[in-house]
């Protein structure tokens, strides 16, 4: 798969951070089973210095941070490991959920090899807020509040309230086809059907940080094309 250059997916840039609207299928960092291409290694190429200050999942996109320096990647980090930093997540989850600052407080323990579970005796404390945006018949477009940042949280935290992610097979969910939203709609026999999205539909749409001089600065992350296009098809043929 072809990926935009570094400097292509920067969305803001001072002397301090950058922000870039990560594509999905483009790992935060290096994988286990290799492979070359990663932002963390694009970042470094831009620019010698430049740290990772959180990471997002390969299939998800949407906003995510560099530092530049040391002296930013210790503030950035600070305000990340104290709460601090407002993440807003937009999702499409499977059926119709009425989620007016749905608080979801279940305690995650990783398993290793990215494999995650609520446990209530050894896990660690993770906290969501949920709201709905917009109803459709079989989906909901929702806005996602992580106060913590466990590995998979809003994924499963979702899951644990029988809405998992469209497309998200690990936690329960199912790829959505066109055939199944818009009525009368035929393909030829001769070819599988495709997925209206090819990953767990998930976007990481804000981020809000103080910078090194104390400013506060909100940046928000576009919905890439395949997102996009998912949204546009619901609302003409799920509405």
């Amino acid at each position: 798969m072809k990926f935009p250059q570094f400097k292509d997916l920067i969305i803001f840039e001072n002397d301090d951070v950058i922000v870039v609207n990560k594509p999905p299928f483009l790992a935060s960092i290096d994988e286990r089973n290799g492979g070359e291409l990663n932002l963390l290694r694009m970042a470094k190429r831009y620019w010698d210095e430049a740290q990772i200050c959180h990471r997002l999942d390969k299939e998800t996109s949407g906003a995510l941070i560099f530092a530049k320096n040391p002296e930013a990647y210790r503030c950035i980090s600070m305000q990340f490991e104290h709460r601090q930093v407002k993440k807003v997540y937009h999702a499409v989850i499977e059926g119709t959920h009425v989620f007016d600052n749905k608080l979801v407080d279940l305690p995650i323990a990783n398993l290793g090899k990215g494999n995650v579970t609520i446990d209530r005796y050894e896990g660690k404390r993770a906290e969501t807020y949920f709201n709905s945006l917009k109803y459709y018949k079989h989906f909901t477009l929702v806005e996602c509040l992580p106060l913590t940042g466990r590995m998979h949280q809003i994924r499963i935290h979702l899951a644990t309230q029988r809405a998992s992610i469209v497309a998200d097979e690990m936690y329960g969910g199912h790829n959505p086809k066109l055939s199944a939203i818009k009525k009368g709609y035929k393909f030829s026999k001769d070819e599988e059907e495709q997925p209206l999205i090819k990953r767990f539909a998930l976007h990481a749409k804000q981020v809000t940080f103080a910078l090194p001089n104390d400013e506060n600065i909100t940046i928000e992350a576009e919905y890439p094309k395949d997102f996009a296009t998912f949204i546009k098809l619901l609302d003409k043929f799920d509405s």
